[in-house]
């Protein structure tokens, strides 16, 4: 038999469930403190210990082309160490890009590779690349993973240089968020290093094998929230220098040299940012000293997140302009075409302009177009004044019939809004955990049998206090003018209430409250429709559910508070 559990399906529709950790084996303790995140995916292979004997089992023996559950074809083989290989797939039912870790059933760490597994999957929390599926079947098990081929790692980013300020301080932000979430839910990474992390094209960070690549390799960790917080600074130390923070090599980066200990980043490169400095060396572990000795070192992600909110705001470079080539008018615009070119050193004679029309033919001439002049003139004054009169005689006529012309200016019509393109999505959790945010994508393929929705609540319409709303950020690509939102949804009933505000990124750097409204709608009904009354300029559009409707039990989830988007389309 197989045992199945796939992040697809909601496991979190009753909003008093239990935590995620009462839900699957405990897979927080999978991490190692001593290694301080030097180790890579050949550090194994090298002779690095692990906390199991990994020798009982031996990889399967597996070939590009072989299909697991006749769905997920295997493409490349990534990784192949330690009794488990990693490879890129295709999920041939969804026709997309997976990644898929695969150790046999019988080897030490099936069992608790399979709970981080479950556990990370409960998550659902979109900063992770999401766990797709945990599955043992007969011999093997196997777990499947999101794969971002838009995405590049920190690792082959930092291979030409250390990143910019702004760039570091928006990774260190993230990936400290994220990581203090996943913590509050009894989840950690203990693998947290530069192959883990990853930016998209849109400059959001994502991380991969949340509690997973420590299960893989048998990791495990006495105090794993400051196992984390001190790879985060290792993480920020390196984009701030393009060096690791220890005396050995690893991730493709130098070490520091001997003996001089852990130095802050400022003193290894010229022109670091202080506070960023400083707040690499509070993360570190370095026998309690700091980059600035007064600020006390933080041991936990969330004391990270406290210290970067206490930091000035870090804000973006302005776009440097470049000027345009002076405009070269040509030859024939300068009146030069078809003229000889004049020799270096001799004055070019100006050309006479030609006399005035003083013979008797060119007088002749003058007057004649005079005459014409005058004749025009006279004939359409009174072409004009027939007119007036004719037409105010029709005023005095009460059984006259007025015409109005179709193109007349005063009856313009207005112009016709145009449907406006989207170029992807992702789901905004403002609080707590995502709703369901490996379906965003069917909220605009055009398929309205095709769904995003809730989760399930006791209470409502109102979600508050148990979210202050749900909702999607959508990207247009270019800044555009947003006028109207026309949102089709699945369940009606008393009521479903839609906000939409112009947001400044797919992971909008503030609140709701920070971002400007751009119009509201309500219903009970299946469609809805928000119109500005004025458009707004923007390219990311998030769109607020904060009421929704009490629908019945339906093949997704019980009765209860709960609404779902089948299609939207931007008009501007």
């Amino acid at each position: 038999m197989a045992e199945r559990s796939t992040a697809a399906v909601d496991v979190a529709d009753n909003s008093g469930d239990e935590p995620l950790t009462a839900q699957a084996d405990q897979s927080t303790a999978d991490g190692v403190a001593n290694n301080r995140e030097r180790d890579t995916d050949s550090d194994e292979a090298q002779g690095n210990p692990t906390s199991e004997d990994s020798g009982k089992a031996s990889p399967p023996e597996l070939h590009s082309g072989h299909k697991l559950a006749r769905r997920y074809r295997l493409e490349e083989c990534v990784t192949r160490l330690d009794g488990f290989s990693s490879w890129r797939a295709v999920d041939e039912k969804l026709r997309r890009a997976v990644g898929v870790h695969l150790l046999p059933a019988d080897h030490a760490r099936a069992r608790s590779v399979l709970a981080a597994a479950r556990s990370s999957a409960l998550l659902g929390d979109p900063r992770f690349v999401q766990v797709l599926d945990a599955v043992e079947d007969n011999d093997l098990v196997y777990v499947v993973h999101e794969w971002l081929p838009d995405a590049t790692e920190l690792t082959a980013l930092l291979a030409s240089g250390p990143l910019e300020v702004y760039d570091a301080y928006q990774m260190v932000s993230q990936v400290a968020s994220a990581m203090a979430a996943a913590h509050r839910e009894g989840l950690a990474h203990l693998r947290l290093s530069p192959n883990a992390v990853l930016r998209t094209s849109t400059g959001q960070w994502r991380i991969r094998g949340l509690a997973v690549n420590a299960a893989l390799r048998g990791i495990s960790s006495d105090t794993p929230q400051r196992t984390d917080t001190e790879a985060i600074g290792a993480l920020l130390y390196a984009t701030l220098t393009q060096r690791w923070p220890y005396e050995s090599d690893a991730h493709g980066l130098a070490g520091l040299p001997k003996d001089v200990g852990l130095i802050p980043p400022d003193q290894v490169r010229a022109g670091v940012h202080r506070g960023l400095s400083e707040l690499a060396m509070r993360a570190l572990a370095n026998d309690g000293a700091t980059a600035s000795r007064h600020e006390a070192p933080c041991t936990t992600p969330e004391e990270l997140v406290k210290a970067i909110g206490e930091m000035p705001r870090i804000r973006p470079p302005e776009p440097a302009y470049t000027a345009p080539p002076q405009y070269q008018r040509t030859a024939y615009q300068q009146g030069a075409y078809g003229r000889p070119a004049p020799h270096p050193g001799v004055t070019q004679p100006v050309p006479t302009p030609p006399p005035p029309l003083q013979s008797r033919t060119g007088k002749a001439l003058k007057w004649g177009v005079s005459a014409l002049l005058i004749a025009a003139l006279g004939l359409g004054s009174w072409q004009l004044a027939d007119a007036l009169m004719e037409r105010g005689g029709k005023a005095d006529d009460p059984n006259q019939t007025q015409t109005v012309d179709g193109d007349d200016k005063n009856d313009e019509q207005t112009k016709p809004a145009k449907p406006i393109d989207v170029q992807g999505a992702q789901e905004y959790v403002a609080s707590g955990e995502a709703q369901a945010p490996q379906d965003v994508a069917n909220t605009y393929d055009g398929d309205a049998s095709t769904f995003w929705r809730t989760k399930r609540y006791n209470e409502g319409p109102e979600l508050a206090p148990y979210k202050p709303g749900v909702g999607i950020v959508y990207d247009l690509g270019s800044a555009q003018d947003v006028s109207t939102a026309s949102i089709g949804l699945r369940y009606t009933g008393d009521h479903t209430t839609v906000h939409l505000y112009a947001a400044d990124a797919l992971s909008p750097s503030t609140g709701v409250d920070g971002m400007k409204e751009i119009a509201s709608a309500t219903t009970t009904g299946t469609s809805l429709t928000a119109k500005a009354s004025k458009p707004v300029k923007t390219r990311y559009v998030l769109l607020w559910m904060t009421d929704v409707p009490n629908a019945p039990s339906d093949g997704y989830s019980g009765a209860g508070y709960k609404q779902a988007i089948t299609d939207v389309t931007f008009k501007g």
